[in-house]
């Protein structure tokens, strides 16, 4: 009984969690936004067909979409959806939202014309295997479009504190790892090309990031 009880108390902890991150995602960001937007207006061109977004979240990235596309947002955290709909709705676009994670993607093999990635890469349990969901799922000569924060060069002041707080981090960025490789992952993940750069993003701890596109293999 004691055990039962516990479980149901950590399902409704986590309930109230992901409810609350969500929220957080739909009014917390817009600074964040702003400052990236350039960006993401230079990475998000050329869109067309079917784009699928691993980690929708609330649709920070809905703005710089064609209306044309066919858009399948993938975002397990349900509390989301409201927010990922709305904001669809108000921008004139239409979107099938996944509740199945980064890591098991539906999707058929060669079906998706691009992928995108913005932010997700940190909190995913296993970063290769989603790699390889979005190689699976891109057409050849489809395109992973990124933009990920990494971790601080080893050695660095700004690394021990990343490898520091990891633990705490997890648990308030809804997995998110401060010091993940994610760049080297994307490099050996078996993309026929890979192009990013490093910028530094004003975000406390997390300021490295890296903007690129990754290419499948025609």
């Amino acid at each position: 009984m004691v055990s039962e009880k516990s479980s149901a108390q950590n399902s409704i902890n986590t309930h109230w969690y992901k409810k609350i991150f969500a929220w957080l995602m739909a009014n917390g960001t817009v600074e964040y936004e702003k400052k990236i937007r350039d960006r993401k207006l230079a990475l998000f061109t050329n869109l067309q067909g079917t784009i699928l977004e691993i980690g929708a979240g609330t649709g920070a990235n809905a703005p710089y979409y064609p209306t044309d596309i066919r858009w399948i947002g993938v975002e397990p955290n349900p509390f989301m959806h409201s927010y990922l709909q709305k904001t669809a709705e108000k921008l004139g676009l239409s979107v099938e939202i996944q509740t199945n994670s980064a890591e098991n993607i539906n999707a058929l093999d060669n079906s998706i014309d691009t992928v995108v990635s913005t932010l997700v890469l940190c909190s995913v349990p296993s970063l290769d295997k989603t790699l390889q969901e979005v190689l699976r799922v891109l057409k050849p000569g489809g395109r992973f479009l990124f933009i990920e924060h990494i971790a601080a060069p080893k050695g660095t002041f700004l690394r021990q504190v990343q490898n520091t707080v990891k633990p705490v981090w997890n648990i308030i960025g809804d997995g998110c790892n401060p010091n993940r490789e994610t760049g080297l992952a994307i490099k050996n993940a078996g993309f026929a090309k890979v192009d990013y750069q490093d910028f530094q993003a004003p975000v406390p701890l997390v300021t490295p990031h890296i903007i690129g596109v990754a290419t499948k293999a025609s």
